[in-house]
């Protein structure tokens, strides 16, 4: 034995038994977090999702401070008149689909 050791009181040993307890607990907590890939890749999704959705209330945000009032009225009463007058629409849309498959057949 040192004279380090023979100095020490028990309760001292004792009290640098749990630090080196406690110590060695948080390093094999430590590594085993590093080994789960699962847990890691976890906590990386939620990280990645938590910035989209920072990000889409941004960009919510921005558009609708930017987008004049009259928008979206304009669209409920296009919507009005599409229903209004269904025929007209429709002749539209099947132009559209006509024109959308020529283009997809030349090709």
């Amino acid at each position: 034995m040192s004279q380090d050791a023979e100095a020490k009181t028990p309760d001292e040993i004792r009290e640098e038994i749990d630090q080196t307890r406690e110590r060695l607990g948080d390093t094999v907590e430590a590594l085993g977090s590093k080994t789960d890939v699962k847990g890691q890749a976890r906590a990386k999704l939620d990280r990645v999702k938590e910035n989209l959705r920072r990000k889409a209330e941004d960009f919510s945000g921005k558009a609708k401070t930017t987008m004049p009032e009259s928008v979206p009225s304009s669209g409920q009463a296009l919507m009005a008149k599409a229903q209004e007058n269904p025929v007209p629409v429709a002749i539209a849309g099947a132009i559209l689909v006509g024109f959308l498959l020529r283009r997809a057949m030349r090709r």
